[in-house]
């Protein structure tokens, strides 16, 4: 067990209130889920635990995780409530019954004003990244959602930070809590960081360079602007990288596909500003390049902690521009320990021209999805039968609620596409495309 679960996990299971202080990727989710798993009535299909997230993303990486380890215990039925999705399925859902409902403070908020959800058979409320959601505005939504919840419940709050103006505001939702802090040391990933001097004008160059050396499967860069972020992305792709620009102005469709070719292997470079790179669902990512260097040391923290997860390792290579010197003193005074600094002259040259870094999938779109009874076995089936391919030429299955999204092989994906339009899918045909590629 990580150290947040080895110390949360008995006072959970006692029922006792609980504020854990501890950071994104330390185990908590793992933790509050089997307590909430531990005291579902399965029988009884009225909503048992409320789990209040920050963003989408994190609420779908909530849920995932409940029902991965709900697959040993009696059809118990996870719904996830967000923002970014109609109401219509929604409400048609919560009539006929949840156990666990994962969400967004403003979209629990809404259900509650229609009085399409019932939270008076609550057991146990978590507040996942609590300082997030009241950071992001949120504690007038919560406030409301706690006081439609019984009295008489367990509630566990999962922070990464806990200032006083936060203790104070959240006293009343808790009974005698036990307050646990996990120093991040404790779950420190296994991470290779390695710093290196370059002037600003020739960062993106510079990602080119270290992208070229490494060569990393998966890599996750960071810009402190969505406009940078463009650029890079741009700038990569021309070179032959499967590059993609995950900042706030995109809608939330182009978002959750974007994110699907990341996780399936259709795309090897992810940049991103920090605000969009919140709460995602990302399990593996090889190397993470800081192109800016964060000005907040939990920012940076955050991070490279999205590498070197589980038992992995993991690299994180930052640029840092002779300006930026000072950010990487307090980088040095939080970690205790003076950072390694590394030439970019030193790295072995590579061509950084041609399809270099190619992601080996691309993604097959079918607009059909839960609703249509599609099941991950239904698309693996028609592919390696009616379209021919083997089980290596097909990745992950995506499958949600009106889409799905399967990983094939580069070189047979245009081929399975031809073949699988034509044929259909359990005797129906569905409109479907591959999604461009990253690489231009």
């Amino acid at each position: 067990m990580t150290a947040i679960q080895a110390q949360s996990l008995p006072p959970i299971l006692q029922q006792r209130d609980l504020i854990a202080q501890a950071n994104t990727g330390s185990g908590k989710t793992l933790a509050f889920a089997i307590g909430i798993l531990h005291r579902l009535d399965p029988a009884d299909f009225s909503t048992q635990a409320l789990v209040l997230c920050p963003t989408r993303e994190l609420a779908d990486q909530v849920a995932k995780e409940l029902r991965r380890i709900a697959r040993f215990a009696d059809n118990i039925k996870v719904l996830t409530l967000c923002g970014g999705a109609p109401m219509g399925p929604q409400i048609a859902s919560l009539k006929h019954g949840a156990h666990v409902i994962v969400g967004t403070p403003g979209r629990i908020q809404d259900h509650m004003s229609r009085a399409s959800i019932d939270l008076s058979g609550v057991r146990t409320l978590v507040l996942d990244e609590g300082d997030r959601m009241v950071g992001m505005g949120f504690f007038d939504e919560i406030k409301g959602i706690v006081n439609a919840c019984p009295r008489e419940r367990q509630t566990l709050l999962f922070s990464a930070t806990y200032p006083d103006d936060m203790k104070m505001a959240s006293a009343a939702f808790l009974n005698r809590p036990l307050e646990l802090k996990v120093d991040a040391s404790e779950d420190a990933p296994r991470v290779e960081q390695r710093f290196y001097e370059v002037a600003h004008e020739r960062r993106n160059s510079a990602v080119a360079q270290l992208l070229a050396h490494f060569r990393p499967e998966s890599t996750l860069a960071f810009c402190n602007t969505r406009i940078h972020c463009r650029e890079l992305a741009a700038e990569l792709c021309a070179q032959g990288f499967s590059a993609l620009a995950l900042h706030g102005e995109l809608e939330q469709r182009e978002r959750d596909e974007l994110l699907v070719q990341f996780a399936n292997r259709s795309c090897t470079v992810l940049v991103a500003t920090d605000v969009a790179a919140r709460g995602l669902d990302i399990r593996t990512v090889d190397a993470v390049i800081n192109v800016d260097v964060a000005k907040d040391t939990e920012v940076h923290t955050h991070r490279i902690g999205r590498t070197g997860r589980g038992d992995k390792t993991g690299l994180a290579l930052s640029l840092c521009a002779p300006s930026e010197r000072k950010w990487v003193k307090l980088i040095e005074a939080w970690q205790g320990a003076p950072v390694r600094w590394f030439a970019l002259a030193e790295l072995q040259p590579q061509p950084v021209s041609g399809a270099l870094l190619q992601a080996p999938m691309l993604t097959l779109r079918i607009l059909g999805g839960r609703k249509d009874k599609l099941r991950p076995g239904d698309l693996l089936g028609a592919l390696t039968g009616v379209a021919g391919l083997s089980k290596e030429q097909v990745g992950r299955i995506d499958v949600f609620e009106e889409t799905c999204f399967v990983a094939l092989d580069r070189q047979v994906a245009a081929r399975a596409l031809a073949t699988l339009a034509e044929a259909g899918i359990k005797g129906r045909n569905f409109r479907m495309s591959l999604l461009k590629s990253a690489v231009a």
